[in-house]
């Protein structure tokens, strides 16, 4: 009877800390694509891990989703974490999606381009890794949050930049002489800006927490 009761107590801790674990896992994935993206014989091994860290993520969402029907007292409202651990696991599982492009065409080389936009992804999962923790007080670090947001917005902004830039190179160049590596070199920078799309999915919902709850 007392374990039943203590279930339904306020477990606002135990939401923060698997989004903070969850945080990691987009950090650890983002890294893992941008070692993809250096190249080489690496990048087996590379997307091996983006997918280890997929599967983490997932097993953390999964306890979040059963966390949101087994507590009582939520830290905000109940769809709000439910969209914000969703768009987070949509994030990872983009980067994964990226990954298996890669391995199915077997690419060992990228464009400075598609780099590049391996940088955005991370600099997107460190912002997003500083904005969670964040959530634990709303009223006191809304202004960091809100320009952690806008920082996700402005990198996404970049993102189709480069896709554009790179999509362009890819026309110009390897292209003339090898259609496939336009349709290749095309799929994959599609690839990578979602990934980019999927982080600022994550910027939006902690934006409507703050609308929401301020």
């Amino acid at each position: 009877m007392l374990g039943w009761f203590q279930a339904l107590l306020p477990q606002e801790k135990k939401f923060f800390d698997l989004f903070e674990a969850h945080a990691r896992t987009l950090c650890a994935g983002a890294q893992a694509l941008r070692g993809v993206l250096d190249g080489g014989d690496e990048v087996p091994a590379r997307c091996a891990d983006v997918a280890r860290h997929e599967g983490e993520a997932d097993l953390i969402t999964r306890d979040v989703l059963l966390a949101v029907r087994r507590t009582f007292i939520t830290p905000f409202d109940r769809s709000d974490i439910r969209d914000l651990i969703t768009s987070m696991d949509d994030a990872i599982d983009q980067m994964h999606k990226t990954a298996k492009a890669i391995t199915l065409f077997d690419q060992r080389k990228f464009q400075l381009d598609m780099v590049r936009l391996g940088d955005v992804i991370v600099q997107c999962a460190d912002l997003t890794a500083e904005a969670v923790p964040l959530l634990r007080s709303l009223r006191t670090n809304a202004p960091r949050l809100n320009v952690i947001t806008e920082q996700v917005t402005q990198l996404e902004d970049r993102s189709d930049t480069l896709c554009d830039d790179g999509l362009r190179a890819l026309y110009q160049g390897p292209a003339r002489k090898d259609p496939m590596a336009y349709i290749v070199g095309a799929e994959i920078y599609d690839h990578l800006e979602k990934v980019v799309d999927r982080f600022e999915d994550v910027a939006n919902q902690v934006s409507s927490v703050l609308i929401e709850h301020l």
